[in-house]
């Protein structure tokens, strides 16, 4: 198959390594399987069924961590009084930053800020 997709893209003006790096990528991702299978149908068949029931139990697995991980993030006044606190903070040092860039270069290697 990916000669076949080769010769295609040399017919189109694609250089073959680009279809290789591009394949490969989607292969990488798990977009795209290049499993060599067989080519009966049953084999295929066995196959897709195979994977779908690995990417059932992948995706509730994802489900539940995704829900673990919400849980953790319970909005408590704790948290919300830390927020603020690093928003000040922040506020400051961009306001800190701002006044050291509006002050002319001598006064600072004097020291006389």
């Amino acid at each position: 198959m990916l000669k076949e997709l080769e010769k295609l893209g040399l017919r189109k003006g694609v250089i073959s390594q680009s279809v290789k790096d591009v394949v490969q990528t989607l292969v990488d991702d798990d977009l795209v399987s290049k499993d060599k299978i067989g080519t009966s149908l049953r084999n295929v068949s066995k196959k897709l069924e195979s994977e779908l029931e690995i990417n059932k139990k992948r995706h509730v697995e994802l489900l539940e961590q995704c829900e673990s991980l919400k849980k953790g993030r319970d909005d408590s006044d704790a948290r919300e009084e830390a927020l603020s606190e690093l928003k000040a903070s922040e506020q400051k040092y961009n306001n800190l930053k701002r006044k050291r860039l509006k002050l002319p270069m001598k006064q600072l290697t004097d020291g006389h800020v």
